[in-house]
């Protein structure tokens, strides 16, 4: 249900960029839009036969031969692994076009936790590694999951997790509790952060943090139940114990004290995705709000007439305009390496799933009783944008980073440079 979305080449982007854009937006609004429920037909939360799921899987693979064909595979990898090599702007104004239909991505070789390791293996794996692991992983003849958030310890502060890997011979010993652990049932393996007890590590506390590739069918390896959200019962993203798992120790991705860094590296880029998915899937809920409004009539006139909801579409309108100004600004910080830029993905980490969440919610109110249902996409775009204030960090401790950064540039007598 709803209308395509619109797409128009920009000035101020290359043709490359606009290319991108527009092949996507044609691939979105022909195959995936007029297709949505039968390319998920889970979606409608009722029970699913497996002939619909079969048939599910067989519209899926057309449409990623389509992708395939116009090139767009792949945007977060380099091309020698078959991806586009996109740098985070163009990959950013793809997103928000992917993200209008969801569950799109997925369609373009863009699948999480899949693609956040796969750039963790490009940058850290080995070349054993990479054949072992990370080219399956391309192909789609394996899945993976990443295991770092743990029940007992702040999410918000990686360096204070609590699961160990030991030295033992020629093998890695791992113990620990983790949850969270995204695609934990279906993954073949794991990358697992944990705190190595090795004194070749670096000092300080983040220093002797290591991420361990762990096949799943390893002994000790204990996945106690998907947790459940939002009402749910279960989910994949799966409660994890690792009672002294033994794995070899060339299954460490770089060298011990370099995990942290990674872990910041996959989250730095996450947020900015998830910033311009969050975009993207805004604009698709202010378009039905539009729709509805335009055409529901209600006591004597035209939903599009009243004030109230005249001042849902306004207010909509800046947020949604603020939150793509606000991501694309860091996208193209990132880009040029600017020192400043994490402090921009922190403000637009807590703005913009907060601003996702009030346009979400006002559609739902324009659509009365039909925006909770599940003909419409907007109950999952609303858990999706609640979830996203703790996901990859929770608002108070960006909202701690962000003025640490700015009281310790006026502490050097400098103001903020806001022209950057």
């Amino acid at each position: 249900m709803g209308m395509p979305i619109t797409v128009t080449p920009l000035e101020n982007l290359d043709s490359f960029t606009n290319d991108v854009r527009l092949r996507t937006a044609d691939i979105v609004n022909s195959e995936i839009l007029p297709r949505e429920g039968e390319l998920f037909p889970q979606r409608k939360g009722t029970a699913v036969s497996d002939e619909d799921k079969a048939q599910a899987r067989v519209a899926r693979e057309e449409v990623k031969e389509k992708v395939r064909a116009a090139g767009l595979w792949a945007p977060h990898l380099p091309k020698e692994y078959g991806g586009m090599g996109l740098e985070f702007l163009p990959h950013a104004y793809m997103n928000e076009i992917l993200a209008y239909a969801m569950g799109a991505a997925s369609m373009f070789g863009v699948v999480a936790p899949n693609s956040g390791n796969q750039k963790i293996l490009v940058k850290y794996g080995t070349e054993e590694q990479k054949q072992k692991w990370l080219v399956p992983l391309i192909e789609g003849t394996m899945e993976s999951g990443f295991s770092m958030t743990e029940p007992d310890t702040a999410g918000s502060d990686p360096r204070s997790l609590r699961t160990t890997a030991r030295k033992d011979g020629d093998h890695w010993v791992i113990d620990g509790h983790k949850w969270f652990t995204s695609n934990g049932f279906d993954a073949d393996f794991f990358i697992v952060m944990c705190r190595a007890e090795d004194p070749s590590g670096e000092e300080g506390r983040s220093g002797s943090m290591v991420q361990i590739i762990v096949p799943t069918d390893t002994p000790g390896v204990e996945i106690v139940r998907g947790v459940g959200i939002w009402g749910h019962h279960t989910s994949d993203h799966c409660e994890i114990k690792y009672n002294s798992v033994r794995v070899p120790i060339e299954n460490a991705l770089g060298r011990v004290g370099q995990g942290h860094e990674a872990a910041q590296e996959r989250l730095g880029a996450g947020r900015i995705y998830h910033c311009m998915n969050s975009v993207g899937q805004m604009w698709r809920a202010f378009d039905l709000m539009v729709e509805r409004a335009m055409t529901r009539e209600v006591h004597g006139g035209l939903l599009r007439d009243k004030q109230f909801i005249q001042g849902f579409i306004a207010e909509s309108y800046i947020d949604l305009q603020t939150s793509r100004m606000m991501t694309i600004h860091a996208a193209e910080k990132v880009d040029r390496g600017d020192p400043e830029a994490r402090t921009d993905i922190s403000a637009l980490k807590i703005y913009v799933p907060a601003a996702f969440t009030r346009v979400v919610d006002r559609a739902i109110q324009v659509w009365g009783a039909a925006g909770v249902s599940n003909d419409l996409p907007l109950s999952a775009m609303y858990l999706g944008a609640r979830t996203l204030r703790l996901a990859d960090g929770p608002d108070e401790v960006h909202k701690i980073l962000i003025a640490k950064n700015v009281l310790r540039k006026y502490e050097k007598g400098e103001s903020w440079d806001f022209s950057r």
